[in-house]
């Protein structure tokens, strides 16, 4: 298995790169992120590479890092996605971006990628949010209250405020946020007014 490539970039192609390594010309599949990331024709570069074994075919996918290429894997243990649409994710979303999306439930940012319906947005967020965390630069405090919101576990107050402020135009990942601030910034068993204020404070910085 090849799990690294040193060597020149050859040529570009729509969704490849083909790497030159001392002579031998590697047909390499990226994301549009890695692409744009890669340095010009004809400079040297090293891409972390997953192979995939096929009975007709061995095809050689390129990161820019270990982390990217671990999402890739991560990706494709949901059903119904494949190289091709673990390649469209990584190339709407930086593997962080990724990770705090799934980690905050939020399926809308993972929906903006092409071929990734609603549906299908769901699913990645409901399989992977336990993984997702691990990656997340997102306030663990703000990845629980999400997960309590969903569920229906939150405190009244606390689902109250956040209803408030998605009122008032906040996205609710944004409103989310701000509350989980408000909370730690509040005493025991705040009532939600003291937490709509704080919560409005906190968006305003």
């Amino acid at each position: 298995m090849i799990g690294k490539l040193r060597g020149v970039i050859d040529t570009y192609g729509e969704d490849f790169v083909v790497i030159d390594v001392h002579g031998v010309g590697y047909v390499v599949h990226c994301s549009v992120r890695t692409l744009q990331s890669l340095p010009p024709q004809g400079e040297a570069a090293t891409i972390s590479i997953e192979t995939h074994v096929r009975e007709q075919e061995i095809k050689l996918f390129g990161f820019t890092n270990d982390l990217e290429r671990e999402w890739f894997r991560i990706l494709q243990t949901v059903q119904g996605v494949g190289a091709k649409v673990a390649l469209a994710i990584l190339s709407t979303l930086k593997p962080a971006e990724l990770a705090n999306a799934i980690a905050l439930g939020d399926k809308t940012a993972v929906s903006r990628t092409p071929g990734v319906g609603p549906k299908l947005a769901a699913r990645i967020v409901a399989e992977l949010k336990d993984k997702a965390p691990a990656f997340a630069t997102v306030d663990p405090s703000v990845v629980k209250l999400q997960g309590d919101l969903s569920e229906r576990r939150a405190p009244q107050p606390v689902a109250d405020a956040v209803s408030a402020l998605v009122h008032l135009g906040y996205g609710e990942i944004q409103a989310g946020a701000a509350v989980a601030a408000a909370v730690r910034a509040s005493e025991e068993n705040a009532p939600v007014e003291t937490l709509i204020r704080l919560g409005l404070k906190e968006l305003a910085r």
